[in-house]
């Protein structure tokens, strides 16, 4: 039921702020209607678009459960673009060198680059625990570590010469995550890590004590949880998470190598999507969904009605914004009316 709840008014908050990115696109002279018509057309007309949108949607699915996952703990895990890359870079390495072969090498660059991403996220919960370093400082820094740290051996020890932006050497052919009618591989991967980090926090011992210490982490501290020992294991596989999209960006993207840029902004749309889906992990991976739409959209957008693609990042704040404040309010004029009759209740059973 709270899950209906907060993809309800996920809904009316999108619905809301549709209406109130229309105005914007109006002040610019367009149309909004051409420009919506071309959303659609380009996001879920046609199986093309729609396997786009759900291509696009692969790594947000995967940061957005991170930075779920996290915030519902009680964890504030802003490294999820960090994790992302140095994922990503292992997995181009990996693809690269690696000599196992076939299936079993994509399972092992696969396993072996979400360790690494959740390497370096659980070193900001080791430094919470042992240094008393806050979390929100450490995860937010070791981004610009891994992000120059990357940059720096994909331009030089690992550089391929034949590239004309820094950049490592592609992978083997091999190692090439196929599609299905246009869908890659990589998104069912995604899909199916929704359905085991769903399990996890639902019905693991594990995940119950997470919960617990998001709920109040002083109550579960004194109920027994080991609570400084659980948020370096909710930044491990959050990182894990996030190490895992990057290795799927390198595995079944278009680049099929570690490249500057090749994070863009996904990180921290997981951030954005976890608000959203106020972090819930079904609710996050659906709303992925919608801003794997976005995306595809946009393209339309720029194409058909001049409307640059980064008009979508305007329309992904816009949302995150305005379902924030109708779940809120929601929520406050609901308390208030359950509050009111509660009282009356009371008073007649009184009288």
């Amino acid at each position: 039921m709270k899950s209906l709840n907060k993809i309800l008014t996920g809904i009316i908050g999108i619905a809301l702020s549709f209406l109130a990115a229309a105005v914007l696109i109006k002040l610019q002279g367009n149309s909004p209607i051409e420009a919506y018509r071309a959303l659609f057309n380009y996001g879920l007309a046609s199986w093309f678009s729609l396997s786009s949108t759900l291509n696009n949607a692969t790594p947000l699915i995967l940061t957005g459960m991170a930075a779920a996952i996290a915030f519902s703990s009680n964890v504030v895990n802003l490294g999820e673009p960090g994790q992302l890359i140095v994922g990503a870079l292992t997995a181009a390495l990996l693809g690269y060198y690696l000599p196992i072969p076939g299936i079993l090498g994509i399972f092992v660059i696969l396993v072996i680059s979400g360790i690494v991403g959740g390497l370096y996220g659980g070193l900001a919960g080791v430094l919470k625990k042992y240094y008393k370093m806050d979390e929100f400082i450490t995860t937010l820094m070791l981004n610009f570590i891994a992000d120059y740290l990357t940059l720096y051996l994909a331009t030089y020890p690992f550089l391929d010469e034949k590239s004309y932006v820094p950049a490592t050497h592609m992978i083997k052919r091999e190692f090439f995550l196929p599609t299905i009618n246009g869908i890659n591989i990589s998104f069912f991967i995604a899909i199916f890590m929704v359905f085991v980090s769903f399990f996890v926090v639902t019905y693991l011992k594990k995940g119950y004590e997470w919960r617990m210490m998001g709920h109040n982490y002083d109550f579960s501290k004194i109920g027994g949880c080991k609570n400084e020992e659980n948020l370096i294991w909710v930044m491990f596989y959050t990182g894990f998470l996030s190490g895992l999209a990057g290795a799927l960006l390198i595995l079944g993207g278009t680049q099929h190598r570690f490249i500057k840029g090749i994070g863009a902004n996904y990180g921290w749309d997981g951030v954005m999507l976890a608000i959203v889906g106020g972090n819930g992990v079904v609710e996050t991976s659906v709303f992925a969904i919608f801003f794997g739409f976005l995306k595809a959209g946009g393209i339309g957008m720029e194409f058909e009605v001049s409307i640059p693609s980064e008009f979508t990042m305007v329309l992904q704040a816009i949302i995150v914004l305005l379902v924030v404040a109708t779940r809120s309010t929601i929520s406050y004029y609901s308390d208030k009316i359950k509050a009111s009759l509660k009282a009356k209740r009371v008073v007649k059973s009184s009288d």
